[in-house]
């Protein structure tokens, strides 16, 4: 079986600002050591499908950079992971409009591969889904199109697609984020809805036969640009379109709450997504880095990357990423700090040549409570930042605050004694 997966980069990726300020929501630091696409990416490898299309429009030097530097199927194989971005063309001069529209314009190097099924998936989700399932569930219902689906609960549904399933999984009804008011009716038969949980929310996870999107994209719904407002609501009534029951954990990392919850909770005991129990491995850049140092230091339910230099610390319920540097007499809680691309002193160490900047890394006696510390910071001595004003949105100089969560966006410089 021949199977080609397209993960969409995502647009503007406003509601994860400032960690979206100089890169693509799929390119954002998660976990410590990796980036979100390594998510999908690693969910293909591991389920044999190779053939990989990463469509990118904005902010993407990162994202091709990092893709390239990680992904290099040897060559006895015929695998790759491609970057698309967006380009011009004599029948279309746009920036891409919406999924369906990235999808759209990609159509041509995407059936350029002969598949025998075409998987879509997002680059800014957090799961691990066994795909031959899907694939499997899809070729036996003979469906045209199959969306990954997940039960949901009233509170849920509002931020997601929800669908009407039979008892044969057949979908016959969507609609895309309803009020709570329109979830009336929209229950499923399904196996696996359950009381507490009585809708199926639609995971942007689809897979379609390779002509029936050509049809929808390039002649039935030409002037539709998205799957979830558009293209699956229209497809419904016209093809056999069907629900896969997905019963792991997922999450959409749409917003910094999202985000923050998905991370600190690896590190919690008993994670929703455990990467060190029934492993299956995620994927990203290869480092030469070594271990972790550690000196007089308290961690609790704390992930520590490669690399890192802590030294007389108080860490609980954190994400230490590759290369951070920690001081002593500072306590971090709560919060997530994603390293450094250098080590102090680097070439590319601004600090190591301007004697007013404070060192890369965190530096001594400071409080973070509740932090998102983005790649190359420099926090002074006495740092406190702990949202004393219990505000749910800020923007500061450099410093901003979303869903009561403090971000510090990459590269900034936080001077000696910051109060927030």
């Amino acid at each position: 079986m021949d199977i080609v997966s397209v993960i969409l980069g995502g647009g503007r990726g406003t509601r994860l600002f400032p960690l979206t300020l100089h890169r693509s929501k799929p390119a954002v630091p998660i976990g410590g050591k990796y980036r979100l696409i390594d998510i999908p990416v690693s969910n293909c490898v591991n389920n044999g499908i190779k053939k990989i299309l990463v469509l990118t429009q904005y902010n993407s030097e990162s994202l091709n950079r990092h893709v390239g530097q990680t992904y290099r199927f040897d060559r006895f194989s015929d695998g790759f992971v491609s970057i698309l971005a967006a380009e011009q063309t004599p029948e279309n001069t746009n920036w891409f409009q919406g999924t369906a529209d990235a999808v759209r314009q990609g159509l041509v190097h995407i059936l350029s591969q002969c598949p025998d099924m075409v998987l879509i998936l997002s680059g800014d989700q957090l799961y691990r889904m066994n795909f031959s399932r899907f694939v499997d569930e899809f070729q036996s219902s003979n469906a045209d199109i199959s969306i990954a689906t997940k039960p949901v609960t009233a509170e849920e549904a509002p931020g997601l697609g929800i669908m009407q399933v039979s008892t044969n999984g057949v979908i016959h009804r969507f609609v895309e984020k309803p009020t709570l008011e329109k979830l009336s009716g929209l229950t499923s038969d399904q196996q696996g809805v359950t009381d507490e949980k009585p809708y199926l929310g639609s995971m942007g996870i689809y897979l379609f036969k390779p002509e029936i999107l050509r049809r929808i994209l390039m002649h039935e719904d030409r002037d539709k640009t998205d799957f979830g407002k558009e293209i699956i609501p229209g497809a419904i009534d016209r093809y056999k379109v069907t629900s896969y029951l997905f019963d792991g954990y997922w999450s959409d990392i749409g917003t910094i709450s999202s985000f923050f919850k998905a991370n600190i909770n690896m590190a919690v005991p008993d994670p929703e997504f455990d990467m060190y129990s029934n492993f299956t491995p995620l994927y990203t850049r290869a480092r030469a880095l070594p271990g972790a140092r550690v000196k007089s230091t308290t961690l609790n339910n704390t992930i520590v990357c490669g690399a890192s230099d802590i030294a007389g610390a108080h860490i609980e319920n954190s994400i230490i990423g590759i290369r951070s540097y920690i001081g002593s007499g500072t306590s971090i809680t709560n919060s997530i700090n994603m390293g450094t691309d250098f080590w102090r002193g680097h070439a590319r160490d601004s600090g190591a040549v301007t004697a007013s900047y404070p060192a890369l890394g965190i530096g001594r006696n400071c409080v973070i409570k509740n932090t998102i510390l983005d790649k190359n910071v420099r926090l002074g001595n006495g740092v406190r930042l702990v949202n004393e004003s219990g505000l749910n949105f800020y923007d500061g100089d450099n410093i901003y605050i979303r869903d009561g969560i403090i971000v510090v966006p990459k590269g900034v410089t936080v001077p000696d004694g910051t109060v927030l």
